[in-house]
């Protein structure tokens, strides 16, 4: 009698005759991180009832329970169960089972319909587990997965990845890349190096490159995609990690992290590479020297060092080399040395070592355009068509750039026309080059005619290709720009024996930009122009702006010129340094100096560096001085302009600062002016003089003023204590009263030394300053010993103020160096403040000399 089965309640699994049941396996919590799990034999001590009473010598001899087996542990997986399925394969495998065999036995299609439900309710973590089980057995985890499993994979990834969790979907890919599955089919390697890019997160990015074979192919790819997103310091991390494990540089990531370095501009760290890379005592090959030289094309030098070295390590310079060399002449204005570099490589081109190419010979045409040297140009466009070389559009435009740039525009138009006889087609910088040229030679009518003619055939082109028309959209350009053709043979010439060409572009921003300046003081036309540009879908820029204000303000506008800077704001542009120097020139030149001065403060503010020309602007406002205000903005913006690193030439700046100190004086033009001639060469380039009147003007208070004169010249020493004096006096004269007297400071002289000369020179030029010119009453003061007291211990320092007091000690420890026992004489003047109220009454009503 057969023996029945016994059916689990909980499962659709069956037992084998002579098994007793028992309860199903406790089904685990299933975790969502894709942590493997490690089957070893030692589970076999951990079985569940349903597995102990197995007969492992029965079942590896026994082909039907092996069957029945595999039937069991596909259904575990069927119903998720991926543990108790792997607890048994690992039983059958241990009692000596080829896993191969086993795995043939297994029923995919339940196997794969239990992956697909578990990944449909997101529990990624145990088909992980149950892959790398498998793998751990000997299975094939594909044998696992029919073509629905592997979709339900490919569906994840691409959830995770667009879910943007980067770090799981590489941990994902690491374990489908250890099961042996195709995951360039699941996503592609772009999209997850883009993702890791996007989240800036390159030790993703590296653990990502390592699942593939060709790693030094993805580190590549990785490191120029950060550099691409500027990203230089995310580059160099995943360099770094590149470098590790390798017994000899990659050159090939070694040249890309150098045109990294370019991408972001920090040429610095591309030289630090190249240093380390010499270092390893590793020579670099032409691609990483002409890598290196491009990033720092523009530091000549530099360039040409490299080249020196490269030839010293035995690397033989190719053609590119020499291009990048001619570029680095291009950015350094180096014409000379460009000829030198082309009469280089003309010799090897003859010895057949070289053939030149169409980027050098638009380098160098480009050279001579910049130089406005453009006969050279052309003689170069020969050498070019001479070698069989065809010009490209970079060419022609450098070509009619270099005669736009000289002035000629009827040449640069000829060349135009050469360049539609050769059947190059013209771009928009081609057009926009034209256009410069008129507007620059002044022929504003010429420049709107063409403009004219372009704009009304682009949209006739366009609505031609609205209705399907095939008509032949040309513009005679001869006869527009009334310059008549000399190319002979001209195959695309009108019926009517004038020149004619095709339209492909419509204008674009920098073409309205140059219209508009071409508009001179005609404003509305200029506002005309752009609102033009806003109706055929362009966007205003800067430069649009800039030039606006400046033709607002070129008509005296001033506050025309600040409403158009305020509706800039509003249209969501900020302003850049150009519009804000260009406003202040606009106040500058139309004397409101007020607003000048705080549309400066108005773009520090918005942090917003003010240029060499913003700086220039401000101090050249004033033909002079007349408010001590005026002065201290003044001071105070020559004083930035030095802390922003800029070198101000301050002749003008101090000439006039001289003529205001000299404002004191009310004794007639003639005597200043041959005081300021015979003086005037004191006062060199060298001279700190701004700095000490800046330095004494920004006292708050006509009140306890006191003049350190020490280590100045006796002009220096004149212009500054004339310059606390006008102070004193606007202050006296708003309403501030004299309360102490004004010490002069001259320097500190050891006690037994003869008295420097200088000093004394100074002394006296100050003196008869004060009693001869301004009636003033200066007492010398006793020596002072410096540092010592009376033999009784009382300190004198008491029968002078405390200011006085404090402004000699400040002066004796920032000046003074000499051994301590040694004694110094303090040399100093005072005007009583009984003179100085003397003096401020009978000037009040006299007004200053400007």
């Amino acid at each position: 009698m057969r023996e029945a089965l016994v059916i689990l309640p909980s499962s659709s699994i069956t037992l084998p005759p002579n098994s007793s049941p028992t309860p199903p396996p406790h089904r685990h919590h299933h975790r969502t991180t894709a942590k493997p799990t490690h089957f070893t034999s030692s589970i076999i001590s951990h079985q569940s009832p349903l597995l102990s009473t197995l007969r492992w010598d029965s079942v590896s001899g026994n082909c039907n329970s092996l069957r029945y087996y595999a039937e069991m542990a596909s259904k575990l997986a069927q119903d998720g169960r991926f543990n108790d399925s792997l607890m048994i394969a690992e039983s059958v495998v241990v009692s000596g089972v080829n896993a191969v065999e086993f795995a043939d036995l297994l029923n995919v299609k339940l196997v794969s319909s239990g992956i697909v439900r578990l990944l449909e309710e997101g529990k990624v973590g145990s088909v992980v587990e149950l892959l790398n089980g498998a793998m751990q057995l000997g299975i094939d985890p594909l044998k696992l997965l029919d073509r629905g499993a592997i979709n339900s994979l490919s569906q994840e990834c691409r959830r995770t990845m667009e879910c943007g969790e980067i770090e799981e979907i590489v941990s994902f890919m690491e374990t489908l890349k250890g099961c042996g599955m195709p995951i360039k089919d699941f996503v592609r390697p772009s999209e997850i190096i883009r993702l890791c890019v996007s989240q800036r997160k390159p030790n993703a990015a590296v653990r990502y490159a390592h699942i593939f074979p060709h790693a030094d192919i993805m580190f590549c790819t990785i490191i120029l995609e950060f550099g691409k997103k500027g990203d230089l310091v995310s580059a160099l991390t995943v360099f770094e990690a590149s470098k590790q494990n390798q017994d000899t540089p990659n050159l090939y990531i070694y040249r890309t992290i150098i045109d990294v370095c370019g991408l972001c501009g920090d040429y610095l760290k591309s030289r630090s590479i190249y240093e380390g890379l010499i270092a390893s005592k590793f020579t670099p090959n032409i691609y990483v020297f002409n890598s290196l030289m491009n990033v720092n094309s523009c530091d000549l030098s530099y360039t040409l060092d490299i080249y020196k070295q490269m030839q010293k390590l035995g690397v033989p310079a190719d053609l590119t080399s020499y291009n990048i060399l001619l570029k680095s002449c291009c950015l350094a204005t180096r014409v000379d040395l460009a000829k030198e570099i082309y009469g280089e490589l003309k010799l090897l081109e003859l010895a057949g070592a070289m053939k030149l190419d169409v980027f050098t010979y638009s380098t160098l045409i480009k050279v001579f355009a910049d130089a406005k040297m453009w006969q050279m140009a052309i003689e170069i466009k020969k050498d070019m068509l001479s070698a069989g070389v065809t010009l490209n559009i970079v060419t022609w435009s450098s070509l009619i750039s270099a005669c736009a740039n000289a002035g000629l525009v009827d040449q640069a138009i000829q060349l135009f026309e050469e360049m539609l006889q050769a059947g190059c087609e013209p771009n928009s910088q081609c057009y926009n080059i034209l256009l410069h040229a008129c507007v620059e030679a002044c022929q504003y009518d010429r420049a709107f005619r063409l403009f004219r003619l372009w704009k009304e055939h682009a949209l006739q082109k366009d609505n031609c290709e609205d209705f399907g028309s095939k008509t032949d959209n040309t513009i005679d350009l001869s006869s527009t720009l009334m310059v008549s053709t000399s190319i002979p043979n001209c195959t695309s010439a009108s019926p009517h024996g004038h020149f004619s060409m095709r339209v492909p572009f419509r204008p674009t921003t920098s073409t309205y930009n140059i219209l508009m300046k071409a508009c001179g003081s005609d404003y509305y036309r200029a506002k005309a122009l752009m609102e033009e540009m806003k109706e055929v879908g362009l966007s205003p820029n800067h430069i649009s702006w800039s030039i606006l204000i400046d033709i607002c303000g070129g008509s005296g506008n001033v506050e025309g010129a600040l409403q158009i800077l305020r509706a800039m704001r509003d249209a969501g542009i900020q302003p850049d340094v150009v519009t804000y120097t260009t406003i202040i020139k606009v106040c500058v030149e139309n004397k409101d100096f007020k607003s000048a001065f705080s549309l400066f403060v108005a773009m520090k503010r918005y942090q917003i560096k003010p240029n060499m020309v913003t700086y220039n602007t401000l101090l050249r406002a004033r033909s002079q001085y007349g408010s001590l205000l005026e002065v201290q903005q003044c001071l105070a913006i020559y004083q930035d302009m030095r802390k922003a690193g800029y070198k101000p030439n301050d002749y003008y700046l101090k000439q006039l600062i001289e003529q205001w100190c000299e404002g004191v004086i009310q004794n007639g033009n003639q005597r200043k002016c041959n005081f300021r001639t015979r003086n005037r060469t004191d006062l060199g380039p060298e001279s700190m003089i701004l700095e000490k009147v800046a330095e004494h003007l920004q006292k708050d208070s006509a009140n306890s003023i006191s003049i350190n004169l020490r280590g100045l010249s006796k002009v220096e020493a004149r212009i500054v204590v004339l310059a606390v004096l006008r102070m004193i006096r606007e202050k006296y004269t708003a309403g501030d009263s004299i309360k102490d007297d004004v010490q002069i400071f001259l320097g500190v002289q050891e006690v037994g030394i003869r008295a420097v000369r200088h000093e004394s020179v100074v002394k006296e030029a100050i003196i008869k300053l004060l009693q001869h010119d301004l009636g003033l009453e200066v007492i010398s003061t006793a020596p002072r010993i410096g540092n010592d007291r009376n033999q009784d211990g009382i300190n004198h320092l008491d029968k002078y103020s405390k200011v006085e007091e404090n402004a000699e000690r400040v002066i004796l420890r920032a000046n003074v160096h000499f051994p301590t026992r040694r004694p110094v004489v303090l040399q100093k003047l005072r005007i009583t403040k009984e003179s100085l109220q003397s003096w401020l009454i009978r000037r009040l009503d006299a007004p200053a000399v400007h």
